[in-house]
């Protein structure tokens, strides 16, 4: 029995996208459990590697134009809050994007419609199937609009959308490395009024170092120098 899941059309005709081959959008919305499935079939893992190219190029343009006087440091924070696994799936799911992803039995079966990655990675691959099927120029307006929500978010001033923990960690695994390490060194004040200091490690080595008035806090100001640290 074939894994449910909606037609193509319906999702660009709800985007309001111009279609010329919608080939590509079939393609992007093709998990590999289902292309595995189906022998000739192609997954969308190759438009995935594209579309996360042209967001990341259309985002850092729209930030550039739209913050002038922004340091490289500050821009490069807003395009991380918006290019990352979590808005990126934050936004499929507002499509309902998960409906329309082809995926094999056992990934259907567990669960794989509302798998941050798996939504995340489709939308990429819808974006790179946009970039190749409408050219640079058509899609960015396109692409703008679908992330206008949090575009604005971040526009009005509401960021960071993720903390500086998460976003440490998102940018250690991009590099392969080894996952941030955190150690409370010190401790300062009254009970009623204590202070915190944290460091953070990365291969072992002290990146970041914090204070707070909870641990957590320590740990977050901590992993802000870290990322500073590695951003700017």
């Amino acid at each position: 029995m074939a894994t449910p899941y909606k037609n193509t059309a319906k999702l660009l005709k709800f985007l309001s996208w111009p279609v010329q081959n919608e080939e590509l959008y079939q393609e992007a919305l093709t998990h590999s459990s289902y292309a595995y499935e189906i022998e000739g079939l192609c997954s969308n893992e190759r438009l995935e590697f594209l579309g996360d190219a042209a967001l990341e190029l259309i985002m850092s343009a729209y930030f550039f134009e739209m913050f002038p006087d922004a340091s490289e440091g500050r821009l490069t924070l807003m395009r991380h809050n918006v290019v990352n696994e979590k808005t990126l799936a934050k936004i499929a799911r507002d499509i309902n994007l998960g409906m329309y992803i082809k995926l094999g039995k056992g990934e259907f079966l567990s669960g794989g419609a509302e798998k941050a990655s798996v939504l995340a990675d489709a939308l990429e691959a819808l974006i790179g199937a946009l970039f190749l099927d409408q050219g640079y120029q058509a899609s960015v307006p396109l692409v703008i609009d679908l992330f206008k929500p949090v575009l604005k978010a971040v526009k009005q001033g509401n960021f960071p959308l993720m903390d500086y923990k998460t976003m440490l960690q998102e940018i250690c695994q991009s590099k392969g490395s080894k996952p941030p390490v955190y150690q409370i060194t010190a401790e300062y004040g009254p009970p009623h009024d204590k202070a915190f200091e944290a460091v953070v490690k990365l291969d072992s080595k002290i990146k970041g170092v914090g204070t707070g008035k909870s641990k957590k806090e320590a740990e977050q100001s901590a992993a802000k120098a870290a990322w500073e640290l590695i951003e700017l």
